[in-house]
């Protein structure tokens, strides 16, 4: 018990800094603009060093993803906990209305303004997406006891995470309907030439 004392007090020394560090730069990011703040300018009203900023934040555009990690593990856990009967679909489609909904409580609101008129944010939120791919074509391999990826899934897996971006943009509920229904359900059904 004695040698988990300073570990805890190590972690939590860490957690408290990374803390410090994204709430001046969310403030300096909402009041100036992305562009506008330099990684100096935050460490030196967190009262940190830049290398310290980087050793919690690889890039600067990561201070406004500071959740990466923890979005892509609740993707990654929708498919892989879902209830039994559940398809992926479905999970998928409960799982990226409620991230929908997170967009419009605080402090996202507010920043998603501010990402969507940074063009190296939206840049790097598509990597970010990209890299959410990855995960998802991982959990999809691994429950088909695969050991790559089809074809099948890759494009699923793309295809499935175009849809919130869609979605995000008007009626959220219909747009994943129709995202998911096509997907599911193939273009053939829908296809004018074949009419």
């Amino acid at each position: 018990m004695v040698n988990d004392a300073p570990v805890g007090r190590r972690e939590r020394k860490k957690t408290a800094t990374r803390t410090a560090i994204l709430e001046v730069a969310t403030t300096l990011f909402l009041e100036r603009g992305f562009d506008a703040v330099t990684v100096r300018e935050i460490a030196d009203e967190a009262d940190v060093t830049p290398k310290t900023v980087f050793a919690h934040f690889p890039r600067k555009e990561a201070l406004v993803f500071s959740t990466e990690g923890e979005q892509q593990d609740r993707l990654v856990a929708a498919v892989r906990d879902r209830a039994p009967g559940t398809t992926v679909s479905e999970a998928l489609k409960a799982h990226f209305l409620a991230e929908i909904a997170l967009l419009q409580t605080e402090p996202m609101n507010r920043i998603l303004p501010l990402m969507e008129a940074t063009p190296s944010l939206v840049e790097y939120a598509e990597r970010m997406w990209l890299r959410h791919e990855d995960a998802l074509i991982a959990v999809l391999t691994e429950e088909s006891r695969l050991a790559e990826p089809s074809e099948e899934i890759r494009f699923y897996a793309r295809f499935a995470l175009q849809i919130p971006l869609i979605a995000r943009q008007g009626d959220p509920g219909s747009a994943m309907e129709t995202g998911f229904r096509l997907l599911d359900q193939g273009w053939v059904h829908y296809d004018p030439t074949r009419r």
